[in-house]
Order: C-alpha cells, then structure tokens, then sequence
C-alpha cells in the first residue's frame, strides 16, 4: 500500500496535468516512480506526464509498465498463481481465456503475453491474443499478431483477421487495401469465367442473391430486414444464402432460402449459377463467417459487396461496392479493387429495436451536460481523445461517459482515463460503463445530452441507436470515404448542425451546444423528429435505390457482354 508521502506525490502530479504544467507534473512524476515503482498508479501518471511533454516513446513505454504492473497485480488478487503463470505457458493460457471471457481483454493480453513468451504458437492463441490487443485500441500490436498468425498458419480465415486490424492504424485504408489484394492474390482461385445465360432483364424480375452467415441473427439484420420486407415481388426475386435455414424465415416478402455452410466454395458457387441468380450481394465482407471464396468463383454474372464490409474485398470478382453518395472523398476509387457504385442519399435502411421512450436531456436535471461514446475501444483515436479532451476543458462542468463492454476491464479503464489526463483532464470527470443488452441498455441513453462521434473510425449501428433514442450525436465530415460513413446517419436525419468541418469546428460546436441546457433539449426534440423522418427510415424507398442499382448493374454487364459478342 502507498505511503501518505507516495500518495501526496501522485496527486502533485495530478494537480499539475489538470492545472496545465506538465513539465512540473513530470518531474513529480518521476519522484514518485523513484519512490515505488512497482506501482501501476506511479507508472499511469509518468506516462501522462511524458505524453504532454511530447515524449512519446517513453510515454508508451511507462504504458507498458503501469499495464504490466496493474494486470498482474489484479490476477494475483483475484486468486491466479501468477508464479506458476511465469512457468507454465498452459497455465498462462487458462487465465488468458478466462479473462478474455469476462471482456478483461487488456488483463487478457497480458497472461496471452505471458504464454507466448513460453513458446505457446497455437493458431488461436494467436489469435485471441490479437484480438485482446485490437479491442484495447492497439492496432499496430494487433496487426504484428495477426501477420504471425497468418503467416504461421496461412489460411483465408487466420488473414482475416490482419485486414481487419487495420481499420483503426494509422493510414489505415491504403494499408489495407494494399492487404486485401494481397489476400486475394494469396486465397482467391483463378477459375474460368464462366458463360452464363440469364436472360434480357428487360420485362422481368431480377433474380437477386445475399450472402451473409445470417440474416436474422447478426449485427445485419436491422438493415437487411427492412430491405427483404420492402423488395418489390415484381421487381425482384430473392434468394438468401446463409450458412443454415434456422431462423431465416417469416420476411414480409417471398424469400428462397439456400443454405451453403455445408458447401465448399465451388459446391456453392454452382449452386447459385445453377438457380440462375443475376446480381449476387455480398452482406458480410472480411469478418468471420465470409463466404467471399464463392464470389472468387465468379457464382454470378454482376457481384456486389454491401453492408457489413464498407473496404474493398480485394477480390478482382467483386465488380462492384455499394455506397451512399455522402461518403465520397478523394482518392476513394483508388482503395477499392471494385467499381464505387453510388446507390444514393444513404446506402441501407435501419430499423430500431422497440419503441424509443421520450427522455428530457439529463442537463435540465443535473445542472450540467454529460457527453458520451458508446463506441468500442478500438475507435478512441489519439486525435479522438485529444479533441474530446478539448471539449472537456472547455466546460468544466461537463462529464463524459465512455460505455462498452471490454470497460469492465479495470486496467483498459486505467489506461484509457490517463490518456485524458495527458491532455489535463481530471479522471473523475470520465465514468465508465461495461455490457449492457435490452431496455437497460437503452436506457442508458437517458443519461447523455450529447454523444461523440470518434474519428477516422466513426460509429455506425451505435449511432442510429442514439439518434433513434433522440440523443443528438455530434459527428466529423473527415477526409476518407470511411471517416464519412456516418455522415448518411446524421445528416441524414436533417441534423447538418451535428456535422463538424474539422477537429476546431467539432470542439466550438461541442462546447457551444452543452452550454445551454435548454438548447440541448429543444435539440433532443428535434432529433427524435429527425430520426423519425429521416432517410434510412424510408424502408421502401432506399430499398427501390438498391433494386435501381442492381438493375443498373446487371443492365451494364448486358451491354459489355454484346460488345464482346
């Protein structure tokens, strides 16, 4: 336990990083690390102290140490035999899973390290190592995992998971554009195109296929359910392909359902060309359960990927990717192997769970604003946390919640508030929620005037939640297609004031909006009527763009075909 005096110097350092002197915080912060340092508080506040002196590298290394320090502590507290652990890679192991089922993905991480460093190479060790670093926001880590897991074991599936990773590193759309043609070149066969004979589309239906593991019970099914209970009968024939029947009935509309989990790629690829299906979807992408070595065999005559997967496949198959016209920025037709076909205003319906209580913004009740992510870890940016730090400091009254699982983890907690304190914010002012599901979850929305977008990797489902509970949610118009996806959400919903230009433009926007309680009701107000007419809530209509769009589609191959002859 720490002395008084230990405990006077933590909070001298305290005292200097939110009252703005870090150089007198660092030297605080060095004293107390001389004076015990095998303690985690120490090491928290010297990488704080270090990164608002612009010391980075050192800054990730006391990281490290606080990280080291802290799990291991919490693991013997909580019965391990972390000596045993230190021998015994197996042992290390037992812990590292159990951690990882309880969402301790940073505690996880660390036991995870602690076997590897015993020579554990398994595959899925690897991989749920990976995984643990990726969910804490360490993309880089998680991408060096990853490449050993794919490079050990190589295999379509273990790749994944490095394509993956790179959505939240740095430069992270090029660098994974530049893996998913690798994976392709790696795992995609080179089959004959085949001669299909689908007839003229002119004067009848589409034959229109979806691939996805399933339509009901995944993150999918609040966009793909209102598109398969709203296609036209006499526009569109669907077909689903999911891994298994269960489930995947009692749609609005006629749907064939053909299961293909128990088919090969190729069994599946013929299965689809032998019903005859036009335009052929993919709904799941690069994540697990892809089905994306059927496109690779060309099941179809036009082949799309949409929805869950917004990079590029990397597959010289997929013709195209379907996206809403607001996410267009430069050098986005360069990141993708397909060609960008613009579907319009917004690119899927969203559906809600259950009916939205009406809440007054918890600023008329509390006397202050409470901002709020409900955003994985993996998206807290640097630039994220520096410009919400901003925010913070520039109402001093406000609160910010940051709600997600793997925060039951006590040291993501740890590590997460000293990265605000590097920018001078006091961790009491953050609170942090783990796993909620059902009303309790979205009652929690109840509690935030104004939710945060982060950026380069905004929220997506997470965001209409909120807006759908009339939580206003402030979002960035950033520079890559991907850091503009959820522009369709909120400017969708007739809320362009949410849409900041840049970082200095979010932080005034933020700032001005929480200072006036009233404000943040009559635009509560206004969010819950926006939500409630906004475009992705036409189910009809956006899924008439999607039928126009494969129509389009499949009209272009008709006509390449007869120029070929």
């Amino acid at each position: 336990m720490a002395s008084l005096e230990d405990a006077a110097l933590l909070d001298e350092v305290r005292h200097h990083l939110v009252g703005g002197d870090p150089v007198a915080a660092l030297a605080a912060a060095r004293s107390a690390i001389a004076r015990t340092p095998q303690q985690a508080d120490a090491h928290y506040w010297l990488s704080s102290a270090l990164t608002a002196n612009g010391e980075a590298e050192a800054a990730a290394v006391a990281l490290d140490d606080a990280r080291l320090l802290h799990a291991i502590g919490l693991m013997r507290d909580m019965g391990a035999d972390v000596v045993k652990m230190s021998q015994s890679p197996d042992a290390a192991l037992e812990v590292a899973n159990a951690l990882y089922r309880e969402r301790h993905v940073a505690m996880a991480s660390v036991a995870f390290g602690m076997a590897l460093n015993q020579g554990e190479r398994r595959r899925d060790t690897l991989l749920s190592y990976g995984l643990s670093l990726q969910h804490q926001g360490r993309a880089e880590g998680a991408i060096q995992v990853f490449r050993a897991a794919a490079d050990l074991y190589p295999s379509p599936a273990a790749h994944q998971f490095l394509l993956f990773a790179h959505f939240h590193a740095k430069d992270g759309i090029a660098r994974h554009a530049a893996e998913a043609r690798r994976w392709a070149e790696l795992y995609a066969v080179r089959a004959p195109e085949p001669a299909f004979a689908n007839r003229p589309a002119a004067g009848r239906r589409l034959r229109v296929g979806y691939v996805a593991p399933s339509f009901a019970q995944t993150q999918v099914r609040q966009f793909m359910g209102p598109v398969l209970d709203s296609h036209d009968p006499a526009v569109c024939e669907v077909f689903l392909f999911p891994a298994r029947a269960d489930g995947e009935s009692g749609w609005a509309r006629p749907v064939s359902v053909h299961p293909i989990g128990a088919l090969d790629d190729k069994s599946a690829a013929d299965l689809i060309r032998s019903l005859g299906i036009d335009v052929l979807i993919d709904a799941w992408g690069h994540t697990a359960g892809s089905r994306l070595g059927v496109f690779a065999h060309r099941a179809a005559p036009v082949q799309a990927a949409w929805l869950n997967y917004q990079q590029t496949t990397g597959l010289a198959a997929m013709d195209y990717t379907l996206h809403a016209d607001t996410v267009e920025a430069p050098g986005m037709a360069e990141a993708f192997v397909e060609t960008v076909w613009r579907v319009g205003p917004t690119s899927a319906p969203f559906r809600p769970d259950g009916a939205a209580p009406t809440t007054p913004a918890p600023a008329i009740r509390n006397g202050y604003a409470t901002f709020a992510s409900f955003n994985n870890p993996a998206k807290l940016t640097d630039e994220t946390v520096a410009a919400w730090s901003r925010i913070l400091k520039g109402q001093p009254t406000a609160r910010l919640i940051l709600k997600y699982g793997y925060f039951a983890d006590p040291v993501l907690r740890a590590v997460t508030a000293s990265r605000f304190v590097a920018h001078g914010v006091d961790p009491d002012r953050i609170e942090f929620r783990g796993h909620t599901t059902g009303e309790a979850y979205f009652a929690e929305f109840g509690d935030v005037d104004l939710a945060l977008d982060p950026s380069p990797v905004p929220g997506g489902t997470t965001t209409l939640e909120a807006l759908s509970r009339g939580v206003p949610v402030l979002t960035l118009d950033g520079p890559t297609f991907y850091a503009r996806t959820a522009l369709q959400i909120v400017a969708g919903a007739g809320l362009d004031e949410l849409v900041a230009r840049d970082w200095d433009d979010y932080v005034a926007r933020a700032v001005a909006l929480s200072a006036d309680a009233a404000g943040l009701q009559a635009l509560r107000e206004r969010t819950r009527t926006g939500f409630a007419t906004a475009i992705y809530r036409d189910e009809a209509g956006v899924t008439r763009d999607l039928e126009r769009a494969y129509r389009g589609m499949f009209e272009a191959w008709e006509g390449r075909l007869a120029r070929t002859g």
